[in-house]
Parts: C-alpha cells; sequence; structure tokens
C-alpha cells in the first residue's frame, strides 16, 4: 500500500498502518495494523488534518495558544480554569458542513450502530510518552448528532487540565501534539475484561494475566467490580492460580444505548466469568499479539459471541 495522502480525511483500519501515527495518532495505527491480523471490531478514523480544518475554519487558534501561555499548570485552579474555557471554544463551534458529511456517510456505512468514539492523540503510545489515560472515550454512542458532538468532546479532551498538565511536564509543545478521533463499532459485550501478556505485579515476564467481568469491560476498568483473575503460565497455557471476584455489578447497555448497572445473582457473581474454551481462545489471540508486537501488551478484550480484540498497548510499568 502507498502512503495515506496527509489532506485525507477519513482513513477506514482496512487502510491504515503502523506508519500512519502522524495522521491518525496512536491508538488508530494501533487499531489499522491489528484489524488485517486479529479480531478486532470495524471502524475508521478522522485524521487529525480534519482537527486542523476545524480549528482553522472557526479561528480559535489563537485563541486556545493565548489561554495556554498565560496558563500556571501549577495552580490546579487556573489549569481547571483554562482546561474549561478551551473546551467551551472547541463545543461552541461548528464543523464544517462537508466533514459533517464525511463522517456521517461513513457512520452510515458501519450501519448506524452504537459506535464507541474514542481519541488518539499523535504522540499517544510511543515509548517515550505514557499518554494513556490521557483522552477521552466516549461508549454506545449512536445518531448523527450523537457521533458530532462526542467528536468534538474527543478533540477538546486534547486540552483536559490533566493532558495539558501531561505535556508541560514532559516538555511537549502544545502544537506538536494533534488528535484524530476513532469511531468503532461496539461489541455489545456478555463478558469482557483486561489481558496483560506479563504479570504487571511481580514483573514475571512467563505468566499472563486475564481479569475477566459480565457485561461491558467499563467495570473491570473502572475498577468498579472486583474481576476474576486467571493467572497463566504463558509457555503451556497451565493455571498458576483462578481467583473468582466479587463480580455483583455489571454494566450493560440498554436499548438507548446507555450504560447501565444491574446486580448479578450471588450464584452468577461466584462462578467464573470464562469457560476454559474461552479463556484458552483469549490466551491465544494475545499471545498472537504479544509475538506480533515484540514486548509483553496490556489488552482489552470482550466476548459476544466470539471473542474480539478492543485495544493493544505495550504495558509501560514493567521492571
Amino acid at each position: 500500500m502507498n502512503h495515506m495522502p496527509l489532506e485525507k480525511n477519513i482513513a477506514w483500519f482496512s487502510e491504515i498502518k503502523k506508519k500512519d501515527i502522524p495522521l491518525v495518532g496512536g491508538k488508530g495505527a494501533n487499531l489499522g495494523e491489528m484489524f488485517s491480523k486479529f479480531p478486532i471490531p470495524n471502524g475508521f478514523c478522522i485524521t487529525i488534518h480534519v482537527f486542523k480544518q476545524f480549528v482553522d475554519e472557526n479561528k480559535i487558534h489563537k485563541k486556545i495558544h493565548d489561554l495556554l501561555n498565560k496558563t500556571n499548570v501549577d495552580d490546579s485552579e487556573q489549569l481547571e480554569k483554562t482546561a474549561n474555557q478551551i473546551e467551551l471554544l472547541i463545543l461552541n463551534a461548528q464543523i464544517p458542513q462537508s466533514i459533517c458529511d464525511d463522517i456521517l456517510a461513513d457512520y452510515k456505512k458501519l450501519g448506524k450502530g452504537f459506535v464507541a468514539v474514542r481519541s488518539s492523540a499523535t504522540a499517544e503510545d510511543l515509548p517515550d510518552a505514557s499518554f494513556a489515560g490521557q483522552q477521552a472515550t466516549f461508549l454506545n454512542v449512536k445518531g448523527d448528532d450523537g457521533i458530532l458532538e462526542a467528536v468534538k468532546k474527543c478533540w477538546a479532551s486534547l486540552y483536559s487540565p490533566r493532558a495539558i498538565f501531561y505535556r508541560e511536564s514532559k516538555g511537549f509543545k502544545h502544537e506538536m501534539v494533534l488528535i484524530s478521533v476513532v469511531i468503532q463499532e461496539m461489541v455489545n459485550s456478555k463478558k469482557a475484561g483486561v489481558l496483560f501478556t506479563a504479570n504487571p505485579v511481580t514483573n514475571a515476564r512467563d505468566e499472563m494475566i486475564i481479569e475477566a467481568a459480565f457485561g461491558l469491560g467499563e467495570s473491570v476498568v473502572s475498577g468498579m467490580v472486583t474481576p476474576d483473575t486467571l493467572i497463566l503460565k504463558k509457555k503451556d497455557l497451565s493455571v498458576v492460580s483462578h481467583t473468582i471476584g466479587g463480580k455483583r455489578i455489571a454494566i450493560i447497555r440498554d436499548e438507548f444505548g446507555q450504560n447501565k448497572e444491574i446486580e448479578i445473582g450471588e450464584e452468577e457473581a461466584n462462578s467464573a466469568a470464562l469457560s476454559d474454551s474461552e479463556w484458552k481462545a483469549l490466551a491465544k489471540e494475545a499471545l498472537n499479539i504479544e509475538s506480533h508486537y515484540g514486548q509483553p501488551m496490556d489488552i482489552e478484550w470482550a466476548i459476544d459471541d466470539k471473542v474480539y480484540i478492543l485495544q493493544a498497548r505495550p504495558i509501560t510499568t514493567l521492571k
């Protein structure tokens, strides 16, 4: 494949390679690379070019620049105020019509169902800058207005207090970090969680850890529930330990796309979320992903009718 033109507004996962980080950010490039090899839900990226056009056409670049310049990031109140002002500038600005048309036409091609809208910054997931969690994720977004609003919120997240402070502390120039937005089909998971292809607690690289709960993975990522924890030896997938967590709550999606907490009955909560065949399938995918990237990985996964990989990035905390 030839290199993608930098002026491109939309890039489908099937078109994206790892080298497209400057265009679609770390998360977008990662998903594109994985889409050709692993069971990733389909989607597309709204490139950084669109963010640039949006800022230029609304003439808000200078205002953002001036606000950042006069902010002392060590003053948390001032930082919060600046972030709020920039967020309002972005949310109140209009996305140019031609860009709206492009985004909504491709959303229609995805089937106009529920999607996850995630931001993907150009400095994200790089080895020297663990940008994880600095930007935004909106789940269960549906409908044209909902999509466009979530896209603007992702752009605004580039200027969250945490993101501004992080860039200042790492010496990144604010204008050097640009943002793309990932639109990806939502898996309405029956069970979900995270998987580490090394043990981040003990630093053991010959083990993998699977954390699993019922419903959507947010309950695990946010720490709302204590998930099941399965520790495996990587060489033969033998079980080192399998601890059943108190999974009394699940986050599910209702028909309106709202995340809803439901209580899980005691018997189900105290049983394993994953069957043997499910965790084995998951572990095999994880080993393939680690082998592909050549380093231990932190993976978000979901199971509906089959295993889906939602995200994978290097584990940055290993010693």
